[in-house]
């Protein structure tokens, strides 16, 4: 695969090392800012340094681009490559509405390329072995879905100043950042609930903070709950009538035990490097374009319209400023 870049911060560095370990060919990389783009490219080894989208989208360098650019940006940059001829892999959220996803995949198919976003947790093993064991624990009474994790960025908020993560503009916050990993958890294994309630905290400026979210299906009810102010050592837990599963990481899909009376089983580790599991979705992705999509694509564009008409509902229910 040779591909190309858009976003310049820590998540495209990752993305690039878990790619190229993969044998996909770094063709090119962008940025708004010529400079940037240029120091970008020597350090990572990339064939060209692009700095127009336009040039972008139209070079024959390479086939496929993975987008990094703030959330805001990513609709107008995925439309832009894909009537251009390009395969998009989107950085999660690959859009910020169900309406602006639908656009995508409806273009993208009228182009003849792929459209997907980047979420890590639902393309590893780690998924499969959690799916397969949730018909080990009877029928399910409860899950629990929690993902706090304080930003980095928190005490610079705080002194004043306005971070990325915490702009509003840029479509930001913890629903979009992490929410959406425990949103995405949910529809993966459990599919559309009959009713969704939440409730979100903003912080001044107007993004949110943390937030919670009640799913109700027939016979359970799962929560979600997360945070970019606050820390929390939780797992998350699967309960069912015959045992339970916990979960360490909701965003990896690390530290999963299976716990039933024959006593626990671990089926995935403690922690696994990002390029094992960053490799996972390009893994997913290259597969996707070798096939023209096929039955994983199609699953992944399903759920992902699932998962952008939860956060829509959330987004509606406490007023989100975008």
């Amino acid at each position: 695969m040779r591909f190309a870049t858009i976003g310049t911060s820590w998540i495209t560095e990752a993305f690039i090392s878990a790619a190229k370990k993969q044998g996909w060919e770094l063709a090119g990389v962008y940025s708004r800012d010529r400079d940037r783009a240029e120091a970008f490219r020597l350090k990572h080894g990339a064939g060209a340094a692009f700095h127009s989208l336009e040039t972008l989208a139209c070079s024959d360098a390479f086939e496929t681009v993975y987008v990094a650019s703030p959330n805001a940006m990513h609709f107008d940059q995925c439309l832009a490559l894909i009537r251009a001829g390009k395969h998009v892999f989107c950085e999660k959220p690959m859009t910020t509405t169900g309406a602006e996803a639908q656009t995508l995949f409806a273009e993208a198919e009228s182009r003849g390329v792929l459209a997907a976003e980047a979420i890590m947790s639902v393309h590893t093993p780690a998924f499969r072995a959690l799916r397969e064991a949730i018909g080990q624990i009877g029928a399910i009474a409860g899950a629990n879905f929690v993902f706090w994790q304080r930003s980095s960025k928190y005490d610079a908020f705080c002194a004043g100043k306005n971070p990325n993560i915490f702009n509003p503009a840029l479509h930001t916050g913890s629903l979009m950042d992490i929410g959406v990993y425990a949103v995405y958890l949910a529809a993966a294994l459990f599919g559309r609930p009959e009713e969704t309630l939440s409730v979100s905290h903003f912080l001044p400026g107007g993004s949110d903070g943390s937030g919670a979210a009640l799913l109700r299906y027939d016979t359970f009810t799962a929560s979600l709950t997360w945070s970019k102010t606050a820390q929390s050592t939780a797992p998350s837990e699967i309960a069912g009538d015959g045992g339970s599963i916990t979960i360490e990481s909701v965003s990896q899909l690390t530290g999963i035990d299976l716990h039933t009376p024959a006593g626990v089983r671990n089926l995935s580790p403690a922690a696994l490097d990002r390029d094992t599991v960053m490799g996972a979705e390009c893994a997913f992705f290259e597969e996707a374009v070798r096939l023209d999509g096929g039955e994983a694509y199609q699953k992944a564009k399903r759920l992902n319209l699932l998962v952008r008409e939860l956060t829509d509902t959330i987004r509606c229910q406490n007023g989100f400023p975008f």
